[in-house]
C-alpha cells in the first residue's frame, strides 16, 4: 500500500529500514500512469519497504530537500538517507527491479 504523506508527517515518521517516496502531482500524466504500477509493486514488496506518495505542489520544501526537478520521481531511502533515485515513468518490472536492488 502506498500512503500519501505531507512534509510534516514525513518529518515525524520512523525512517528506519527502506522507504520509497513517489514524488508526483495531480496534473502530471506520467505520475497518474505510475501510481497503479507503484501500488502493485508496494503490495509485492510488502514488509520489505514502506511506500509513500508525496504531492510536490503541496510539499515543495520536501521536494526541494530531495532535489526533485522532474516528476514522477522515485526516491529510495535507507534509514532516512537517500540511496537512489529514478525519474520518469517505468514499467512494473523495471520499477520492481529498481526498488528490489536497494533492499
Amino acid at each position: 500500500m502506498v500512503k500519501k504523506i505531507n512534509q510534516d508527517e514525513f518529518k515525524s515518521m520512523d525512517k528506519s529500514g527502506v522507504s520509497v517516496l513517489d514524488f508526483n502531482a495531480t496534473w502530471c500524466g506520467p505520475c497518474k500512469m505510475l501510481a497503479p504500477v507503484l501500488e502493485e509493486v508496494s503490495e509485492e514488496l510488502s514488509g520489505k519497504a514502506n511506500f509513500y506518495s508525496v504531492d510536490t505542489d503541496e510539499n515543495p520544501d520536501l521536494a526541494r530537500e530531495y532535489g526533485i526537478m522532474n516528476i514522477p520521481a522515485i526516491v529510495v531511502l535507507k534509514d532516512g538517507e537517500k540511496v537512489d533515485m529514478n525519474v520518469g515513468f517505468v514499467p512494473k518490472e523495471a520499477l520492481s527491479d529498481f526498488v528490489s536492488k536497494n533492499l
